[in-house]
């Protein structure tokens, strides 16, 4: 589970580390009788089917309607109207929390320390996400930052929380996958190539809610220990 370590490779440039990363967690999904994995080449792209119970579902949302505020983005120059969901960031150490949040990290083989703090979303009729990348942009002015704090994103995990009456579905549009939320449905994809680089076949976008509201939780992990900083 610890192998990852820290790197200087560039966030856009082929890493061992996070080709590593990438055969050993697909190595573990593989191995898991519970875990569907896409029959595609664009990405490394698996299905889990009632990861949460429907309990801890409804305790997720309760979280997410109680502390979500407006969504934010890490970018140069943001659109109001490209992502326009609501967001909560979940305390990792609570009694609820925790549990769930390591066993996303257990399920994918990745010590816990390399998670970012789990975050809650909620989209309301007509909110969307529009197509973007989870990985990190080394062009951008963050990466000097994020570089610093556990490195290049590489496996995001992606959770489900509710049925949702129209619309709301995940599209990979270069890959050729789009999800209907299914409650308790888990995602987990890898943000890079086999050589480590970041794969812009990942492109992803959260369509909009015609009717109902869509409750999701995601986790992203690092290259490295994010946790340390």
């Amino acid at each position: 589970m610890g192998f990852f370590s820290r790197t200087s490779s560039s966030g856009n440039g082929a890493s061992k580390v996070r080709a590593l990363a990438g055969s050993h967690v697909a190595q573990c999904l593989d191995a898991n009788p519970a875990v569907q994995r896409a029959q595609i080449d664009a990405a490394q792209f698996y299905y889990h089917p009632e990861f949460l119970s429907p309990a801890q579902c409804d305790q997720l949302i309760g979280l997410i309607d109680t502390n979500r505020r407006p969504s934010t983005l890490l970018s140069d120059n943001p659109d109001a109207n490209f992502r326009t969901s609501d967001s909560c960031d979940m305390d990792r150490w609570s009694p609820l929390v925790r549990p769930i949040d390591e066993s996303i990290a257990a399920l994918l083989g990745v010590d816990p320390s390399h998670g970012e703090t789990m975050q809650g979303q909620r989209y309301a009729p007509g909110q969307q996400f529009r197509a973007h990348h989870d990985y990190f942009h080394q062009g951008e002015s963050y990466w000097p930052e994020v570089s610093k704090q556990g490195g290049q994103r590489t496996w995001t995990a992606m959770i489900y929380l509710n049925d949702v009456t129209e619309g709301g579905a995940t599209w990979f549009p270069q890959a050729g996958i789009k999800v209907a939320p299914k409650r308790g449905l888990l995602l987990a994809w890898n943000n890079m190539n086999p050589d480590g680089s970041p794969n812009d076949k990942t492109l992803h976008e959260g369509m909009p809610v015609v009717q109902g509201v869509k409750y999701i939780v995601t986790k992203w992990f690092r290259e490295g220990s994010w946790m340390a900083y």
